[in-house]
């Protein structure tokens, strides 16, 4: 378990430094890597699928709940609307940078609130 544990941890603290990196690209290089994602999503289908059965058959034998395996179980409709779904994030508009709710102080500041990117899209 503890391979497990750490592959997670390298996984996710890669995908923290790769969030910094992009947080502030250009809508354009973020949309195209969303797409490009999702692409090879729909690409690499047959082998997420294989991947998903060995885990379900894994958990099985590690006595995971049979409703859990069931929530876990892909097919190729979830696959293809994890792919759907990265194509809408790319569809919308970018919200990063934008300022709201700018109140003005009585010494003639101006406060607002700007929308930053968080962090890093997870499909489990």
């Amino acid at each position: 378990m503890s391979e497990l544990i750490e592959y997670m941890q390298g996984l996710g603290e890669r995908a923290k430094r790769a969030a910094r990196v992009i947080a502030n690209a250009d809508t354009g290089i973020k949309n195209k890597a969303l797409e490009a994602i999702a692409e090879e999503i729909k690409n690499q289908q047959a082998a997420i699928l294989q991947a998903n059965h060995l885990d379900r058959v894994a958990g099985k034998e590690r006595g995971l709940d049979a409703a859990l395996l069931d929530r876990l179980e892909l097919n190729e409709e979830r696959v293809l609307a994890m792919a759907e779904g990265l194509h809408q994030i790319a569809s919308l508009p970018d919200p990063v940078g934008e300022i709201s709710q700018i109140n003005s102080r009585p010494s003639g500041i101006k406060v607002g609130q700007m929308r930053v990117p968080l962090g890093v899209i997870g499909i489990i």
